[in-house]
């Protein structure tokens, strides 16, 4: 096995699948950066969820957000429901781990917010009801999936935006999803701040 060269195939292949992706996503990405800052003015509020890898960039998003991204700026409101270790353990063990957004969404989603669901292969459970709970609090919904969006692609409504990585390969879809963050929170400050470059 030649190590320096399946590095190289990876850097290769990521590229590539960003490539293919940008036509398909940058109008969805767009909505989306729209819908969150379209809440955000109206004083609502952005929840973020996801398991593993994507509880890491559901809490990068929100990070981002209080922070600050690439400029200068007000926090804005924003919470990412993987970080509460008392709140998850409870409900897992209470309700059972599907449950463990579900809970906190209904409990703190408002109409207005916004809930921003990853999951790679679309088909998280605890992702799902997370998103049904959204629609029974009035929230929209922004889905990060890929895979072909799974079971989360036939969930959303006309209002909410789907965001679905064209590949199947979990690692290539997760750093389409880190770009797509990226990208939120870029189209967020811009739209704030009236930034046109």
């Amino acid at each position: 096995m030649d190590l320096i060269s399946r590095i190289g195939q990876h850097f290769q292949d990521s590229a590539q699948t960003k490539l293919d992706a940008v036509e398909l996503l940058a109008a969805p990405i767009a909505q989306a950066a729209e819908l969150m800052v379209g809440a955000l003015l109206g004083n609502g509020k952005i929840l973020a969820c996801g398991n593993g890898g994507s509880a890491a960039d559901a809490q990068h998003f929100a990070a981002e957000l209080i922070g600050r991204f690439e400029m200068e700026r007000q926090g804005l409101a924003a919470i990412a429901l993987t970080t509460d270790s008392s709140i998850l353990t409870s409900v897992a063990n209470d309700y059972g781990y599907p449950a463990v957004f579900d809970r906190q969404v209904r409990a703190l989603g408002q109409s207005g917010d916004v809930l921003l669901a990853i999951s790679t292969s679309g088909n998280s459970q605890s992702i799902v009801e997370a998103i049904n709970a959204a629609h029974d609090n009035e929230l929209s919904v922004v889905a990060l999936t890929g895979k072909g969006g799974g079971e989360i692609a036939g969930l959303l409504r006309d209002t909410d935006v789907h965001i679905c990585v064209p590949s199947d390969r979990t690692a290539r879809i997760q750093e389409v999803h880190l770009l797509t963050i990226h990208c939120l929170c870029d189209g967020i400050d811009c739209l704030l701040l009236g930034v046109e470059e």
